[in-house]
């Protein structure tokens, strides 16, 4: 292609997306199953830790929670409300790791896209890949810690089979947001603002370790509006045998923040790599 062509074209032109993503994605996968057992473990450990300390720690003080469910109120011990809650944080927290320190490693210290694009796959497909490697890697993670969760009996609902593709939504789009980041990066540190200012106060304002309901009006306004809490809305009443409500809605929230992050990230790396 002619580089004048090439660089006259806008950043902002529609992705570009063809079947050459999937050596991409497989690469990454030959490469984690090296190290599978150490990343899960690494993945895994933390969330357990919070689910350990705050469900039977703090649950031992705050005993059972109301929640509002589709057939109204109900109470629920204070483990099974963290954990339906700490598995979409759980998904957040892989995803995002792994769009921004691995695909950084990736991208910018090991030039690996670099290489890959010597070959005839696009940067679009490259992008593509490495979101949904994030992913898919997130939900490897998410199967460990449900499968602890239903060894410690916190949940036998059949229904938190549905929780697989949400889960999976939930990785796209954290993958997606975390990738605009990586865009922006030019070291390691860079990533600190990203879950020290957005991260952790979504962690706390989508009704993970206590009800939305609690929050001031204007605090619960935004807090909806947050990819996290549409999550949770989701999931949380499948871990208790109960149909999630406005299904589409929460859905559609999702579908947005990954699709205008997706294409926000990738018009980003597109100049970033015209330099």
């Amino acid at each position: 292609m002619n580089p004048t062509t090439s660089t006259s074209r806008s950043i902002w032109r529609p992705p570009a997306v063809s079947r050459r993503f999937w050596p991409v994605f497989l690469r990454n996968l030959l490469v984690w199953r090296k190290l599978a057992i150490p990343s899960l473990v690494g993945n895994i450990a933390e969330p357990l830790m919070w689910l350990v300390a705050f469900g039977y720690g703090m649950g031992a003080l705050v005993g059972k929670i109301t929640v509002a469910t589709p057939t109204g109120a109900q109470t629920v011990p204070y483990i099974l409300f963290l954990a339906s809650g700490s598995i979409c944080m759980s998904a957040m927290q892989a995803a995002s790791f792994e769009a921004l320190y691995s695909a950084f490693s990736r991208m910018h210290v090991q030039k690996t896209w670099d290489g890959i694009m010597n070959a005839p796959v696009g940067l679009d497909d490259i992008v593509f890949a490495e979101m949904l490697w994030a992913a898919f890697k997130a939900l490897f993670t998410i199967t460990a810690i449900l499968g602890v969760m239903l060894a410690l009996g916190i949940s036998h609902s059949p229904k938190l089979l549905l929780a697989w593709p949400i889960l999976l939504g939930v990785g796209i789009t954290f993958a997606s947001i975390a990738l605009v980041f990586n865009a922006l990066a030019n070291g390691y540190d860079f990533f600190t603002y990203y879950f020290t200012l957005l991260l952790t106060p979504m962690m706390f304002l989508s009704g993970i370790f206590f009800p939305l309901t609690q929050l001031p009006d204007s605090v619960r306004m935004v807090a909806n509006a947050l990819p996290l809490s549409n999550a949770v809305a989701l999931v949380r009443p499948l871990f208790m045998d109960q149909w999630p409500q406005d299904v589409l809605q929460h859905a559609l929230v999702l579908a947005l923040y990954a699709g205008v992050s997706f294409w926000i990230a990738l018009a980003l790396t597109r100049k970033r790599f015209r330099k």
